[in-house]
């Protein structure tokens, strides 16, 4: 996962703490902390959604990247290339699955406004702990 931290000085490379390669999975790491951090610490609700759907982004973004193949080509075959054996496919069903995510993400995010616009209006509040004392009134 890290690159080389202690280069030949002779060979003209630079030190480099995480490979470009896995930057994707150092995102995706970070896009899931910034989430969790967000969920824990807010107590805005309409921030803990925005949280969330940072997380969500995380793990879309892992996923994604898991299944990227180097030199991988769509998986369609043409009558012409089907005497090659050695051709690399990429499989389509990570990122199908990860567009079903995105969709329901967004849906999601709809019915948790939509219930948060109602929880405004009847209480005149969003935050975690006001809305918990207006509930033991």
């Amino acid at each position: 996962m890290f690159g080389n931290l202690y280069p030949d000085p002779n060979d003209g490379t630079r030190m480099n703490l995480i490979a470009w390669g896995q930057l994707q999975y150092a995102l995706s790491a970070v896009l899931l902390l910034v989430g969790l951090y967000g969920m824990l610490v807010q107590t805005n609700f309409v921030r803990k959604l925005m949280a969330m759907n940072v997380m969500q982004v995380g793990v879309i973004v892992l996923f994604v990247s898991l299944a990227v193949r180097t030199g991988g080509t769509p998986p369609i075959e043409i009558e012409h290339q089907a005497a090659q054996t050695d051709v690399v496919y990429a499989n389509p069903l990570p990122h199908a699955l990860m567009l079903t995510a995105i969709v329901v993400s967004v849906s999601t995010t709809g019915v948790a406004l939509a219930l948060l616009i109602r929880i405004h209006r009847r209480f005149d509040t969003v935050d975690e702990a006001e809305l918990l004392d207006r509930l033991r009134e």
